[in-house]
């Protein structure tokens, strides 16, 4: 019996794999093919107890089967996703093949040798441009970039196959904007676009300056405005999925704290809690990008007993910004 991570070296992936290591006995398998993904978190990792870990792409069906049968694998997270929503625009075929042909594949994989429990890493994107916020999970489903639609294709896979096969049985979590860091882990994407990081590398003096895309939004000061997540708060999401799984059937879920925060106002909290003012630049809108994503995270709470312990802008700035300075003094 173990579970199986995909993408467990990269930045969500490898907080949850940190939380299942310290909070259950489960024996874990990882696969991550380390494209965005770090070696060194893999390693941290192992301090706390042993794992198997194998680099290897999602398109390695044999290899991934090999690993299925050799531990016995009974439930999957699945992280593994290209998620850029501005490279999806430019470069949707990369999507549509990382994201929805090869999570079409694990899932063939997952039905043929008997995996019980899917948990599915989806995003608040798949709800498009939403006309009320914040969003429920009965929000209708109309993504405006390829990251959007090939998550969302990804859902209806997973959903038609636990429907032609009741022993498959899934959750699906749509989260927000996830930022912050768990101390000794962190996103090490060097290239990331997500505004917390990139404000903490600004910060540090490793960016001239920081863009924000778009000042003319419809929000309360024209730029985005989204429902920033700590990604502590998240993993713990993914363990209280895999123990609900047990006991109820596939269901669909947001995660998230049900208020926002505009761009302006984490520029603004990190240069506070980092006591730098660092150069801001406005650039325009980036295709694809809607202007308020919120949760409605009410179903989780009631139906999982999730009840966030991170929720706090400027403690998700500090943890950012302490996780960079360690990237840096590495």
């Amino acid at each position: 019996m173990a579970i199986l991570l995909t993408g467990g070296a990269g930045y969500i992936g490898s907080h949850v794999l940190k939380q299942l290591l310290e909070k259950t006995e489960e024996n874990v398998v990882v696969v991550d093919n380390l494209s965005t993904g770090n070696q060194a978190c893999i390693d941290t990792l192992l301090e706390i107890r042993d794992f198997h870990f194998a680099k290897i792409d999602l398109d390695n069906l044999e290899m991934l089967e090999m690993l299925i049968e050799r531990f016995g694998v009974t439930e999957v997270l699945h992280f593994a996703a290209s998620i850029v929503v501005s490279e999806s625009v430019q470069n949707p075929l990369k999507y549509y093949k990382n994201n929805t042909a090869k999570t079409t594949g694990l899932i063939e994989l997952c039905v043929n040798f008997g995996v019980k429990r899917f948990v599915f890493s989806s995003t608040a994107v798949v709800y498009g441009e939403p006309s009320v916020n914040p969003i429920d999970e009965d929000a209708s489903l109309a993504p405006i970039n390829p990251y959007g639609r090939s998550k969302l294709m990804s859902e209806t896979v997973l959903r038609d196959a636990s429907n032609a096969h009741p022993a498959f049985k899934h959750v699906i979590l749509r989260y927000f904007n996830v930022a912050g860091a768990a101390g000794d882990i962190g996103e090490t994407f060097s290239d990331a676009t997500h505004l917390v990081k990139v404000a903490a590398q600004a910060a540090l003096g490793a960016r001239d300056a920081l863009k924000v895309f778009g000042g003319d939004y419809p929000t309360k000061d024209g730029t985005c405005e989204r429902d920033y997540i700590h990604v502590e708060d998240v993993a713990d999401a993914y363990l209280k999925a895999l123990e609900y799984l047990k006991t109820h059937p596939s269901d669909t879920f947001n995660v998230g704290y049900g208020h926002g925060f505009s761009d302006r106002e984490v520029v603004e909290t990190m240069q506070r809690v980092s006591g730098v003012d660092f150069k801001v630049e406005m650039a325009p809108r980036r295709e694809g990008d809607p202007a308020v994503l919120v949760a409605n995270s009410a179903k989780i709470k009631r139906y999982m007993g999730w009840e966030p312990q991170c929720d706090d802008l400027e403690h998700i700035c500090k943890t950012a910004l302490a996780w960079e300075k360690k990237l840096h003094e590495n």
